[in-house]
């Protein structure tokens, strides 16, 4: 078979950090996060010729518990919760719930060929177990499982498709997550989310591989007999392998399907985590032949495509015309998405395919757990970090020019733009790092929460685009509005908390009459910079003083109006930091 990877001290600290804190009084109300942990997975539209990913999406969830005195606390399964996965209709009414659509149409052929993976698994069952909600035998078919060391629980290999039971393409569906009590399996107060799951074949090689096109010409390559199958993902798969067979003088075509991997190592694909094998070991990997290999070679009509950062002020290209968007899903799926695409694009934080294929050997610091450093980039590994471009706040961030930021805070490349092997850069002030040695889609912050749950998942932060309105319904469950989760009273019952600067990142209490009316005065007098910080040197306002949705504030100086987006200063209310009415 193939192999595949993939604060209590004080009774303020309780109340502060969610999961450090065991509930003593009852729960009377159960929230769910979870989360797709890439922000898109990819599946072959066809697995007849050859395949690079199988149905496989992977779900991560926490539950918190909220007792009677509004104290949270992240649960286990030892604490008698169990989650389950079922359908559900987004907006459109676009539901996904089985392998097979409403008339009986299998949604793919990749269970007619999985020989090409070494399994041999019934219709509709995912390689590890899993199967879509419709399609399960048992309650075990539709289950997450608790994983004590990640401290989540994960449904992993769900085999969901971007096709739904009407046999339409929807990239974004919705499955519903259900916290349950594992004994009963009665459904919890409060106790669910609906999140996208978000699947693509837009993985495709026909813009360069079809027949006539560029990388499968009759005038470049005469002695190839090169495909005039009528089904365009057939064609230009059958001429990948006749090119692959001319010039590596292997036996492809006739050895369909082929699993590229079974050659080029795909940490994608190594889910056991064991390495490649001896056979892998004799090829490059994966992607250093998709990525390096190809470098040279995203010409699309004639024209060479770019394949660099876009620059302060700079245009994003049309999608349908950026390098990744011809392999990766795509210029109809638009993978990377939500709240940073606007500014940049894949090579502003991954580099150029030179760079992310390791064709450049890292610099200090550049790989994750600082073991591959001076080394080629590891796929999956060894990839940007959040501090790279967030390297601080506005009392302590590296240099920024107006050519690297817009705001004078923010970094608009993960890296020295001199640097070939775009490297992450790493922060000195770790306000928005991640844990160490961890990526961001594994990593925890305030107490002991997923990044993930309050941010997205990777490539959709949150907000989502207008274009993905699925991605937003999670964040508005959660806290009524879309974008980071941030209103405190998500897990903390309304006035349960002391003010306080222990919130995520630093944070003090959001949308807090106490904290509005007079409240926070102190904290400004015992340290100043913990308040310039985020407001602003002159506290007049940063990019970290903008609030999240429309706030009304009734205190003792009178109301104060917000809208979101606006930047919260000193000088709304008062006659600056001296507190001079």
């Amino acid at each position: 078979m193939f192999k595949t990877n993939y604060l209590s001290v004080s009774a303020l600290i309780v109340l502060l950090l969610v999961g450090s804190y065991v509930n003593a009084a009852p729960i009377q109300e159960y929230k769910v996060f979870a989360v797709n942990d890439l922000g898109m997975h990819c599946v072959d539209d066809d697995f007849s010729t050859f395949t690079i990913l199988p149905p496989f999406n992977i779900v991560q969830a926490q539950v918190v518990g909220i007792d009677t005195q509004g104290h949270p606390a992240v649960l286990s399964a030892a604490n008698g919760v169990e989650l389950t996965y079922a359908p559900t209709a987004d907006r459109n009414k676009s539901i996904n719930s089985s392998w097979k659509d409403k008339y009986g149409i299998p949604k793919t052929n990749f269970w007619s060929y999985q020989q090409a993976y070494g399994l041999n698994l019934p219709n509709g069952k995912g390689i590890f177990g899993l199967t879509m909600p419709k399609d399960a035998k048992s309650r075990a078919d539709k289950s997450f499982s608790w994983l004590t060391n990640e401290g989540v629980f994960k449904a992993h290999g769900i085999p969901i498709l971007p096709i739904d039971d009407n046999g339409n393409k929807n990239f974004y569906p919705m499955l519903k997550i259900l916290a349950g009590d594992s004994t009963t399996h009665s459904l919890l107060a409060g106790g669910s989310t609906n999140i996208v799951l978000p699947v693509s074949d837009e993985t495709t090689c026909k813009n360069c591989h079809a027949t006539n096109a560029s990388a499968a010409n009759p005038a470049t390559h005469p002695e190839i007999a090169w495909s005039h199958n009528p089904n365009a993902s057939l064609q230009y798969r059958e001429n990948v392998l006749k090119l692959h067979d001319a010039k590596f003088s292997t036996s492809l075509e006739a050895s369909k399907p082929v699993l590229c991997a079974g050659c080029h190592y795909s940490s994608a694909l190594d889910l056991t985590g064991s390495g490649p094998s001896e056979e892998q070991q004799l090829h490059r990997t994966m992607s250093a032949v998709m990525h390096d290999n190809h470098a040279d070679k995203m010409v699309l009509n004639g024209v060479k495509l770019p394949d660099r950062p876009v620059t302060v002020g700079g245009k994003i290209p049309n999608p349908a015309k950026q390098s990744c968007y011809q392999c990766h899903p795509g210029s109809e799926t638009r993978c990377l998405r939500g709240a940073m695409t606007k500014d940049v694009t894949c090579q502003n934080c991954h580099g150029n395919m030179q760079a992310i294929g390791g064709h450049y050997a890292l610099k200090p610091g550049g790989s994750l757990d600082g073991k591959n450093d001076g080394g080629k980039r590891r796929p999956w590994v060894d990839l940007p970090r959040c501090q790279s471009c967030h390297t601080g706040d506005e009392s302590n961030h590296l240099p920024v020019t107006a050519s690297t930021s817009a705001d004078g805070l923010r970094h608009y490349f993960a890296f020295d733009v001199k640097d070939l092997s775009a490297s992450p850069r790493l922060a000195s002030n770790k306000r928005f790092a991640e844990q160490p040695d961890t990526l961001y889609r594994f990593s925890k912050g305030h107490g002991g929460v997923l990044c993930e749950n309050c941010h997205n998942s990777t490539h959709a932060i949150w907000p989502g685009d207008a274009k993905h309105p699925n991605d937003n319904v999670a964040a508005i469950k959660a806290q009524g509005h879309t974008g980071t989760i941030m209103e405190c009273t998500t897990c903390h019952k309304n006035d349960s908390l002391a003010l306080t600067l222990n919130g995520p990142h630093g944070m003090h209490n959001v949308n807090d009459r106490k904290w509005a009316n007079g409240g926070h005065d102190d904290f400004y007098e015992r340290n100043p910079k913990s308040c310039q910080s985020c407001h602003g040197l002159d506290l007049k306002g940063s990019p970290l003083a903008k609030v999240a949705a429309n706030r009304v504030f009734v205190t003792e100086l009178g109301t104060k109006q917000y809208k979101a987006g606006d930047k919260v200063t000193c000088y709304d209310c008062h006659n600056g930091p001296d507190f001079d009415h």
